[in-house]
């Protein structure tokens, strides 16, 4: 009972233990590669936060790195291989300064990182520098991989806890779940249920207003599971989502553009860029097809007025009137509505599994993704041990109680209706059920490639695997 004592844990096999509990064939691999730092570099691209991570042409300002720091070895330098492409920048700049929270009585520990990797010759993504504070001072030195084994192992896991906090509320309640309320209400409110887009999206809002009551009465309320373990709960998650909103663009929620912007299109092992923009293309292709099935011009678009209703109602309450975001205010063309259309469809259903689905996977092995942290960043290289590193994450009943939370959110409910399943059948001409078959017949091709792949692959990445992908936000 050593261990419930001091509430800390005494050694990394104590946390093994509650692995057991529930163990997936994930959680089990990142229970046994979660320090190395190719892994660390992977989960950036494939992990459950797969929308920070850009190609870096230029340094930013505030983290002044050089080649020797980088690269000891003398083989590269930085604007070489930032002109070959090479190098990635993870920022949390959104996180810089904001309240945490205090659990017990005990002040928690957030940080802004920054995080620099580089592509090395085997294809891997390795972090080459850890700024733990957005603000360069003395006081927060940068840490590389030459450090003391201790010293670089803590940097990454304050990165990882960051990570855990941003993707929970950005990538996740605010870009899927509260989204797809704004989606949902204005439907319900301008769209009657004959008209054919009602028909089309009714099934992609199943259960989401449902699960977003929920959340709000029991997840991220005053005192609610979010404030009990997690370093953001309380007034700071308030402020990440109000930071947040000004992130989230239009051709950000759109995955070919958003690959584009951030410069990813041609990166190695990107497996959720890969089956993100074929999903894409193929719900695209549904949307068209059945669409200029109703409208055959671009004049009928512009006079339907409950169409117009729907989106202009998105734009001003989904996101607040701000044009800088670029979302249509109306739709004056098909190509238009099309698209919102597939992004509308593409969020609820791909974009959610692949931020939600793999939560218990990552974060399963907690110190591979901790809720909180509990002792402040080293001030000093050379001071940190194994025993630091116990005490700075979270506590046991934290620690349990983000487990058991992250577990039930990831697992599917037994009457999960998955993408291409329309038991409802709003459609009944025969052109739009011919349609909906050609999209169910490209989902399974899609499904069998992934599985292909995967067999392939040490660590299969199944998040957007149509058979596991659920036509709404429901959990």
């Amino acid at each position: 009972m050593g261990m419930l004592q001091s509430n800390k844990f005494n050694c990394i096999e104590d946390i093994k233990q509650l692995l057991n509990v529930h163990k997936t064939q994930v959680s089990e691999y990142v229970s046994q590669h979660w320090k190395e730092d190719a892994f660390f570099g992977y989960q950036f691209l494939n992990g459950t936060n797969p929308i920070l991570i850009q190609r870096c042409t230029q340094l930013p300002n505030n983290l002044s790195v050089t080649d020797e720091t980088v690269f000891p070895d003398g083989q590269h330098n930085l604007a070489e291989e930032m002109e070959k492409g090479n190098i990635f920048l993870c920022d949390y700049k959104i996180l810089d300064e904001v309240e945490s929270n205090t659990i017990n009585g005990n002040k928690q520990f957030l940080m802004a990182p920054l995080v620099l990797l580089w592509k090395n010759n085997a294809d891997q993504l390795m972090p080459v520098a850890i700024q733990l504070k957005q603000k360069p001072t003395k006081d927060n030195p940068i840490f590389y991989p030459s450090d003391s084994e201790y010293d670089w192992l803590l940097a990454k896991t304050f990165v990882r806890s960051a990570n855990f906090n941003l993707y929970e509320l950005n990538a996740h309640l605010l870009r899927t779940h509260l989204l797809a309320e704004v989606f949902a209400v204005s439907l319900l409110r301008n769209l009657p249920m004959v008209h054919p887009l009602y028909k089309l999206l009714i099934p992609h809002t199943r259960y989401t207003l449902n699960i977003n009551f929920l959340a709000r009465m029991l997840l991220i309320s005053k005192g609610g599971t979010f404030a009990k373990f997690t370093s953001s709960g309380g007034e700071g998650a308030l402020t990440i989502l109000r930071r947040s909103l000004t992130s989230l663009t239009y051709s950000s929620l759109c995955i070919p553009d958003d690959i584009e912007e951030r410069g990813l299109k041609d990166v190695p092992n990107f497996y959720y860029r890969d089956d993100g923009l074929q999903l894409w293309e193929i719900i695209n292709r549904l949307v068209k097809s059945t669409l200029a099935f109703y409208y055959k011009t671009d004049a009928e678009v512009q006079e339907d007025t409950e169409l117009q209703n729907w989106i202009k109602e998105i734009f001003q309450y989904g996101f607040l009137s701000q044009e800088t975001t670029g979302i249509p205010q109306e739709f004056s063309t098909m190509d238009e509505m099309v698209k919102f259309v597939t992004m509308v469809i593409f969020t609820c259903s791909a974009q959610h599994s692949a931020v939600n689905s793999g939560q218990y996977d990552f974060g399963g092995w907690m110190p591979n993704s901790p809720t909180t942290m509990e002792l402040p960043p080293p001030k000093e290289k050379g001071t940190i041990t194994e025993k630091t590193i116990l005490d700075t994450f979270p506590s046991v009943n934290t620690t349990v109680h983000a487990m058991s939370t992250v577990w039930l959110l990831s697992k599917q409910s037994s009457d999960s209706i998955f993408l291409g399943n329309y038991p409802e059948k709003h459609f009944t001409e025969r052109f739009p059920l011919l349609k909906i078959k050609e999209f169910q017949e490209e989902l399974k091709k899609l499904s069998a490639d992934i599985k292909a792949r995967n067999s392939r692959l040490d660590l299969p990445y199944t998040y957007m695997d149509p058979e596991v992908v659920e036509n709404s936000v429901s959990i």
